[in-house]
């Protein structure tokens, strides 16, 4: 895959091993983002002059191409700032009503913080509980004790499609059989799943998904959160104000239909043009050549990287794009701060999955994520600059 001369932000010699944190930006994602604001900049859905028309039609075909690319319709795709959003969206207007005291929700070790502390603020308001599934040896979400585990007590699942940190993929399709089993409905962090994989969440059964638009080679500030158009058309707006009404009077106000309202105020306009790009530009390649590219890089810096005895792996074999990894006797800012020198990029700390640290018996790993930008050069620079904090430290 050749796709390195489309990102402008890689200088050559650079190897940018932070995908999962967020990904770099291709120029048609960059050229998109340009006209939006130079050329065909205006807002949407209130002017009736034909810039802000034009505007408007570009911002709803995004929608649709959001819908097809995940396989939802267009009436139940919600633009939001990003996955942190789309979930606490869920948790303060689906769980926050649905759930009362003796409730419970139902998550995994390795979940990312952001779908766990809006599920803590819920449960803490209406008395309900959290109860976590813990991993299999091979660091996977354990869909056997999860099965064990459910009862009708629990009213919602929600689990990441992708680990952040292990790279490890969910049987999604599994989850939500078995959380539809006992009554439950389930939501999919697919932050990580995304950038790498086809995802049509008509097949995979669940109930909401959602996902950013930055690690999918989109601009920040932009997201969506897709949810079932029944689960959407009852759950009440999110924040009040322009755009997500029906008629305002101090004696009452009506609001819009889904998903405009839960898009209170003028949207991220541009970011949403971004986001259609990025998704042309994913599509383009294709899904199934970005899942064998970075499953290809995977497997070699795994190979490199247990040859060196001082380095302990995480995750599984086959995880998805991302290598987290630690050096005995060496702190991760340190080995981050050394590959550094070598104009090696990658991600140090507890990646926002502090949990998961705990599980795992350390207090931070070092994290190498791949992109479709990235070489077996980029892999090759990784292993040599373990290799010089080996003789640092050794």
């Amino acid at each position: 895959m050749n796709t390195l001369a489309d990102f402008p932000a890689i200088p050559a010699g650079w190897a940018y091993l932070d995908t999962a944190a967020t990904s770099q930006k291709p120029q048609a994602v960059i050229d998109a983002i340009t006209r939006g604001y130079d050329r065909d900049y205006a807002t949407v859905h209130r002017g009736v002059y034909q810039r802000s028309a034009d505007m408007t039609l570009a911002y709803e075909a995004a929608r649709r191409r959001v819908a097809s690319f995940i396989g939802g319709r267009e009436d139940e795709i919600v633009f939001v700032r990003g996955a942190t959003e789309g979930i606490n969206l869920v948790a303060q207007n689906w769980a926050g009503t649905q759930l009362e005291a003796g409730d419970r929700i139902l998550l995994s070790t390795l979940e990312h913080h952001s779908n766990i502390v809006p599920w803590q603020m819920v449960t803490e308001r209406v008395g309900a509980a959290i109860d976590v599934v813990p991993l299999t040896a091979d660091h996977r979400i354990d869909l056997d004790a999860m099965a064990a585990m459910l009862t009708e007590r629990h009213k919602l699942v929600a689990l990441a499609h992708v680990s952040n940190v292990l790279g490890s993929v969910l049987d999604a399709r599994r989850a939500a059989d078995l959380a539809h089993g006992v009554g439950a409905k389930i939501l999919i962090d697919g932050c990580q799943a995304v950038p790498r994989m086809a995802v049509d969440v008509a097949a995979l059964d669940c109930d909401f998904y959602v996902f950013s638009g930055h690690k999918l080679y989109g601009p920040t500030g932009i997201g969506v959160l897709w949810g079932r158009a029944e689960l959407l058309d009852a759950m009440p707006p999110y924040q009040g104000g322009g755009s997500m009404i029906d008629r305002v009077t101090f004696a009452k106000t009506t609001y819009a239909p889904a998903p405009t309202r839960f898009e209170a105020g003028t949207p991220h306009i541009v970011g949403v043009l971004g986001l259609h790009a990025a998704i042309d530009y994913v599509e383009g390649i294709g899904l199934d050549r970005i899942h064998a590219h970075e499953t290809a890089l995977v497997a070699e810096a795994r190979a490199r990287l247990s040859q060196i005895n001082s380095v302990t792996l995480f995750g599984p074999e086959d995880s998805a794009g991302i290598v987290s990894f630690a050096i005995e006797g060496v702190h991760p800012h340190d080995i981050g701060t050394i590959l550094d020198e070598d104009r090696v990029a990658i991600r140090a700390g507890h990646h926002c999955a502090q949990p998961l640290m705990d599980a795992l018996g350390v207090p931070a790993t070092a994290r190498a994520s791949f992109g479709v930008y990235n070489t077996l050069a980029d892999v090759e620079a990784l292993a040599r600059g373990i290799e010089r904090v080996t003789r640092i430290f050794g």
